[in-house]
């Protein structure tokens, strides 16, 4: 009997998991997880590592390829950016991945004269990179699954580049099982800007958010939204927890 655990990830039931320490749980499932899970590394044109490196930058747009309920789980079956408030134009950014359900858009940087600045407006704390892709519209109970190679075992920290309109928190597993607890996201959310929409375009850095213990390898990553919603994901740099 096997009993699935809201990730896309199938684990036996009956064994007890989650009373031991994070890096046990992670080591003796890693095997497990891998034989079983059906998502596989997301590769195009664009993102050409497959699956993608700790340490080093983990794109969430990169989610793993598998459709819902195995590589995913999102709110409804559209997704609301590439394609739907990005006209499907035949561009690659526009259409990116645009017939799953996780909701995927980027940055934008209008230069035309009398057009609003989006993702390099003053309100916001950092300025990110154009045409960065990143997971939007989010709701509590998504996840989105991101298969990584760790060069090691060990620990790795990472920054997260993101927006958050009203705050609310993330989790993340390893292969199956919590490894963070909730992490809170601060709002951006930033008052003196006249432009309601533009609240989920104040970019900011949330340093060391969060640690993972990783078996060396090929690992499952599981973002899961727990709180608040209304965050755009872009990317965790994760480096060994040693490095500043």
């Amino acid at each position: 009997m096997k009993t699935w655990i809201g990730s896309g990830i199938l684990l036996a039931s009956g064994a007890v998991f989650l009373s031991q320490p994070v890096v046990t749980v992670a080591q003796s499932n890693q095997s497990l997880v891998l034989e079983q899970y059906k998502g596989k590394p997301f590769e195009d044109s664009h993102f050409r590592t497959a699956p993608q490196r700790i340490p080093g930058r983990v794109e969430c747009a990169a989610y793993d390829a598998g459709g819902e309920g195995v590589a995913y789980h999102d709110s409804d079956p559209v997704n609301h950016g590439s394609g739907q408030l990005n006209t499907a134009d035949g561009t690659y950014l526009n259409e990116f991945r645009m017939r799953d359900g996780v909701d995927t858009s980027y940055t934008k940087f209008p230069t035309a004269a009398g057009k609003d600045a989006i993702d390099n407006n003053s309100y916001e704390t950092v300025t990110p990179p154009k045409d960065q892709l990143y997971v939007g519209w989010t709701e509590p109970g998504e996840w989105f699954n991101i298969t990584i190679e760790a060069a090691k075992a060990g620990k790795y920290s990472a920054d997260l580049l993101y927006t958050s309109n009203r705050g609310g928190s993330i989790s993340i597993d390893v292969n199956g099982h919590d490894a963070t607890g909730p992490v809170t996201i601060p709002t951006t959310y930033n008052n003196a800007d006249p432009i309601a929409w533009r609240q989920w375009h104040h970019w900011n850095i949330l340093r060391n958010a969060v640690t993972l213990d990783l078996p060396a390898g090929r690992n499952v990553l599981t973002v899961h939204i727990a709180t608040g919603g209304n965050m755009n994901l872009a990317h965790f740099d994760f480096r060994t927890a040693a490095e500043k």
